[in-house]
């Protein structure tokens, strides 16, 4: 795991609005769950001492997008992050964000290389959760966080998946009206249903650079 800067650490403790017992169960949040594409791969190419600067840089991004969209990050997780939110809408709108600033993000810390450009996995799902008062701040557990994990994994290149529930909801409804959607379903292991989800497919720019 990477160090984080100052900045990000005073994003890691959640801030709230029950008592901070042990195991207490929490209004519905909405959490999003990001992390690297082949990181490993990333490590491979460019050596660990400048996988890691770009690691520490893509978490800054992401976690300015996350305090801007009145989001609080949770934790790093491996080169990913979790963070949680009171909006299921604003969870969804830091999520496509991401997705669409990742293009920038690329282009100012790439510099045109291949081998330094990253792609994510995003993934929003909403629900009850506990919470846990731990030594170093706070952390969510239950079937909501398993299963935004579970998507997670089957986000594929800088595309969002946003479980049934999460993109149902009215106001998600109405940004997604003029994205490029596509309904899926699959089996997870520890669930004894099928998962429906929408998969939110990346904007393809026009030009070598792309038009933002």
């Amino acid at each position: 795991m990477v160090a984080l800067s100052r900045t990000i650490r005073r994003t890691v403790s959640v801030e709230g609005t029950v008592s901070p017992r042990h195991g207490v169960a929490v209004r519905p949040l909405a959490f999003l769950f990001t992390d690297l594409q082949s990181s490993s791969a990333l490590y491979e190419r460019v050596g660990d001492t400048e996988a890691c600067e770009i690691v520490r840089r893509h978490f800054e991004f992401i976690a300015a997008i996350v305090l801007d969209h009145d989001g609080k990050v949770v934790k790093t997780t491996g080169d990913g992050v979790l963070a949680a939110f009171h909006s299921w809408v604003d969870a969804v709108r830091t999520a496509l964000a991401v997705q669409k600033r990742i293009a920038d993000f690329n282009w100012m810390h790439a510099a045109g290389n291949a081998d330094r450009r990253l792609a994510l996995r995003l993934a929003v799902h909403a629900g009850g959760s506990v919470r846990l008062k731990l030594h170093n701040g706070f952390d969510y557990f239950g079937s909501t966080v398993n299963l935004a994990a579970r998507l997670r994994s089957e986000s594929h290149d800088n595309d969002v998946v946003l479980s049934h529930v999460v993109a149902e909801h009215p106001r998600v409804r109405s940004l997604l009206a003029d994205l490029t959607t596509r309904e899926e379903s699959l089996p997870f292991r520890g669930f004894d249903r099928l998962i429906r989800f929408v998969r939110i497919l990346p904007a393809v720019h026009a030009g070598a650079n792309g038009d933002h």
